[in-house]
């Protein structure tokens, strides 16, 4: 390897120095003295001083792993060495001399490393290894902190990418189990609605089958599941919009037996229709929870839609409360169906699993992985047994309303 006459390219001040500063009022003082003994240092000795604010460079602060400010590190030859805390003008006194007999040194091995590359020395030793393995440098620890830099920017950006993914997964999770709960609501307001209109009369202008008040009933059956629906529409807008990877809920004073018993009765046209005997556990003196209303109500017309869709005709479905602590109510609704097998009890909450004899039935799909978010945001619990006779039981804890 042809080395240039010119080395500077290569080797530039034999002594290099960093100093580190920062921006507290405090430590003004002493880096005004520590600056001014070595410009006296510098009148005399050749050395190359670089002063860093670890505000405006906070990589080579990292780089560096220094702990404290101001700090004096010579990084140029090495070994490195770093002079820091309230006496670096002492310590500087005391290592002068020993790096000025290390500069000596490293220009003594770099003059032999030019002679070594004169045209009648034809050893095996070449200064293409030494110039590449020289020591640090003020440059190259710039180069090193650019890198840094760069890195944490990549880390940044990667940590951004993965943040933004985990939002639109959520979002799509959200939408999906909004839209497929959209179904009971617009159901009921079509059955409602079906009944009206099967039953009017248009020449003489009157319901001739249905009461006033089955009438009445079946409007505000019909306008409820509208609202209903309207909300769980302005859900999706809401997680449409917002960067929030949590399930939102607005919690409040809950009576949740009365919850129950309203969810059974709305859903009293599937079950009547399989001719499903429904069993009820609620006491009077149930506290009341702390929980989100409509929330809650999906999570009911889940679990009690799926206990109707797997209870067989002339089957059993029982819905209990419990008051099971003094910090938690726990509700369960069991059926008389197939159950769940052992080893899918905790993947059946998973997002979209599906059991594989379900896979042609709609049921156990985005349902439950939406129940348990909706409960894990009330801070609850929700999981599943079997019954004696081997159908499902499904349980959920909520929160006591604080007195």
């Amino acid at each position: 390897m042809q080395v240039s006459q010119d080395t500077s390219i290569y080797f530039e001040a034999p002594l290099q120095l960093l100093l580190f500063i920062d921006g507290r009022s405090k430590s003004r003082q002493e880096v005004q003295q520590i600056r001014s003994y070595l410009s006296e240092l510098q009148a005399i000795y050749d050395f190359e001083l670089q002063t860093i604010d670890v505000g405006k460079q906070p990589y080579l602060a990292e780089h560096f792993k220094l702990v404290a400010t101001p700090a004096l590190i010579k990084i140029q030859p090495e070994p490195r060495q770093i002079l820091a805390g309230s006496t670096i003008i002492t310590q500087l006194k005391i290592w002068w001399p020993r790096w000025q007999t290390a500069v000596e040194a490293y220009l003594k091995l770099h003059q032999n490393c030019q002679d070594l590359e004169e045209p009648h020395h034809t050893g095996s030793i070449s200064l293409e290894s030494l110039v590449l393995s020289r020591p640090s440098s003020i440059s190259s620890v710039a180069v090193s902190e650019e890198l840094i830099r760069l890195s944490d920017e990549i880390f940044c950006l990667k940590q951004e990418k993965e943040k933004l993914q985990e939002q639109l997964q959520f979002k799509d999770r959200v939408i999906a189990m909004l839209a497929h709960d959209l179904r009971n609501p617009l159901t009921a307001a079509a059955i409602a609605i079906d009944t009206l209109k099967s039953n009017y009369n248009v020449e003489k202008g009157e319901f001739s089958r249905l009461s006033p008040k089955m009438v009445m009933h079946l409007f505000k059956q019909s306008r409820n599941q509208v609202q209903i629906m309207n909300r769980m529409i302005t859900d999706l807008l809401k997680v449409g919009h917002s960067k929030d990877r949590k399930f939102p809920i607005q919690p409040q004073k809950l009576e949740i037996g009365q919850l129950c018993l309203d969810t059974i009765y709305e859903l009293c046209d599937s079950y009547m229709s399989k001719s499903i005997t429904i069993e009820k556990d609620i006491p009077k003196d149930l506290p009341y929870v702390y929980a989100d209303p409509e929330r809650i109500h999906q999570v009911l017309i889940n679990l009690f839609d799926n206990a109707i869709k797997y209870t067989p005709a002339n089957g059993r479905i029982c819905i209990s409360a419990l008051h099971r602590t003094t910090q938690k109510v726990q509700c369960s609704i069991s059926d008389t169906g197939p159950g769940i097998p052992e080893d899918n009890r905790e993947q059946i909450f998973e997002n979209r699993f599906r059991l594989e004899r379900d896979k042609k039935q709609d049921g156990y799909g985005i349902g439950l992985s939406f129940c348990q978010r909706i409960i894990q945001a009330h801070f609850g619990r929700i999981w599943v047994e079997s019954t004696p006779n081997g159908g499902a039981l499904f349980h959920f804890t909520l929160p006591v309303y604080p007195d």
